[in-house]
């Protein structure tokens, strides 16, 4: 990407952000069904749910309509009180988000009652002075309505009875929902991010340090940090304002080494990480250099290359280590990442930031050589002196030529080359690594395919005697042998 394109970029998003959608903050104690209702609004199973309380942990933004009003909703995790360590920052995430939304949507549990969480929150919220939309959830029928009615002694305006599970009574909330913002949104939504900041995906596995990183590029605790492994289960997407232009990063759940063997929260997890991936433009892996590179290191590595994603390596807790340590991992690091020896890399430290300037250099480089072309004339130059000096090796007793070269695409590089035979994947690579080594293509893969054309016979036809030997018992057809 040039660096016109993404200040374009940057334009457009400041251009929209003078008319922004409202955002719908939904707030209340953990397992009151928060994230079911959120699935039961955009009308897809995007939130993470499991029955059991505590699955949401972060703020997770998800744009939606009703009634062709568009805004933009927020699940947040579950609101408790005298709690601490990992359980204490779920609620101060829920208080962030009550307090920067147009409009909070409380979820109460209505078969319960009224609890003191329930009473804390309806303090919390009195406070930020917002409107407020309070949900009477798990009134399944006419049985349940009178529980609702209790709602009303919270003193923050009518409850409404509905069902997140079936959808009962959703409709008459939304309407009060929409009726709340503080003005009439502009109906103009495109739910396809093909325009806008680039999109970073931070992946790897379990604990090495990936919220902690976002946070620090952020410059304050967008999203819950934990030693607790698996802490993040959501994808988070951020809007960050890094090296002088926006980013949008999305923190991901780590990738666990057994996909099939996830149960619950844990295998949605993954899934969504899987979906962030093909949502972003660039992926940083990180690892934690304080261990050995595993093979779950490696693996998040290949995932991104097969996924034809831009690619930056970020050795988190570079500072920990002493010289030896250092020198051995330089070495496992040129025996184990070799295949991606291309990629940026920045040795950082998420706690303290140390070498955290070098990131945005290395995402700038990244998306360059993912959006990186030739132009058809000079790539074939190109190719005909690669051939002239390294001929391709002969197969079968006969040398393949190449008769032309196209870049047939980017987002990632993808090159393709019409010969008269096959082309040894030996051969392959030495025209990708001489690609990088003349036109660069750094932090992106490249792929590279092949056309075999048929060798035309003296009439001008071609001469298709593989095929006749196939179905007429070796006999060629159309020409001379």
């Amino acid at each position: 990407m040039s660096e016109f394109d993404v200040t374009d970029m940057v334009e457009t998003v400041s251009e929209e952000a003078e008319t922004p959608v409202p955002v719908v903050a939904v707030v209340g104690r953990p397992n009151v069904g928060k994230s079911s209702l959120v699935n039961r609004i955009i009308g897809r199973r995007e939130a993470v749910v499991e029955d059991v309380p505590g699955v949401t942990r972060d703020r997770v933004a998800y744009d939606t309509e009703w009634q062709d009003v568009h805004f933009t909703l927020v699940d947040t995790g579950g609101w408790e009180t005298g709690v601490s360590g990992l359980a204490a920052t779920a609620p101060r995430q829920a208080e962030y988000a009550a307090q920067t939304a147009d409009v909070v949507l409380f979820v109460v549990d209505a078969t319960v009652g009224i609890t003191d969480a329930d009473a804390a929150v309806t303090r919390v919220l009195r406070r930020a002075e917002k409107p407020v939309v309070l949900a009477a959830n798990k009134v399944d029928g006419r049985m349940q309505e009178s529980d609702a009615l209790e709602l009303w002694n919270l003193g923050v305006g009518e409850p409404y009875a509905i069902s997140a599970l079936h959808g009962r009574g959703t409709g008459d909330m939304l309407d009060a929902v929409v009726e709340a913002f503080p003005e009439k949104p502009d109906p103009v939504f495109d739910p396809v991010e093909e325009e806008g900041p680039p999109r970073i995906a931070l992946l790897g596995r379990p604990n090495v340090g990936k919220s902690s990183l976002l946070n620090r590029v952020a410059a304050e605790d967008r999203v819950v940090v934990d030693p607790v492994a698996g802490t993040t289960r959501d994808s988070v997407d951020e809007l960050i304002e890094l090296g002088g232009q926006t980013w949008k990063f999305i923190d991901t759940a780590g990738i666990r080494r057994r996909f099939r063997a996830l149960q619950g929260a844990d295998y949605y997890a993954t899934m969504r990480t899987g979906q962030a991936l093909e949502r972003a433009e660039v992926a940083v892996v990180l690892m934690d250099v304080s261990e050995p590179l595993a093979e779950q290191d490696i693996r998040v590595v290949e995932q991104v290359v097969e996924s034809g994603r831009g690619l930056v390596l970020a050795f988190n807790k570079w500072d920990t280590l002493d010289e030896e340590r250092r020198y051995y991992l330089e070495k496992e690091i040129d025996r184990q990442l070799s295949r991606v020896s291309w990629a940026p890399r920045v040795n950082v430290s998420a706690r303290t930031g140390r070498h955290m300037e070098k990131l945005v250099p290395a995402l700038e480089t990244s998306l360059t050589g993912w959006n990186q072309r030739i132009p058809t004339g000079q790539l074939n130059n190109w190719i005909k002196e690669q051939v002239a000096s390294t001929p391709p090796p002969a197969r079968g007793g006969k040398q393949p030529k190449i008769l032309f070269a196209t870049q047939a695409g980017a987002r990632p590089p993808h090159f393709i080359l019409f010969t008269t035979g096959f082309l040894e994947d030996n051969y392959r690579r030495f025209i990708e690594r001489r690609l990088r080594e003349d036109f660069g293509f750094q932090g992106s893969p490249l792929h590279i395919s092949m056309r075999i054309r048929e060798k035309k016979n003296a009439t001008g036809t071609e001469n298709r005697a593989s095929k006749g030997s196939a179905r007429n018992g070796g006999k060629p057809r159309g020409g001379r042998r």
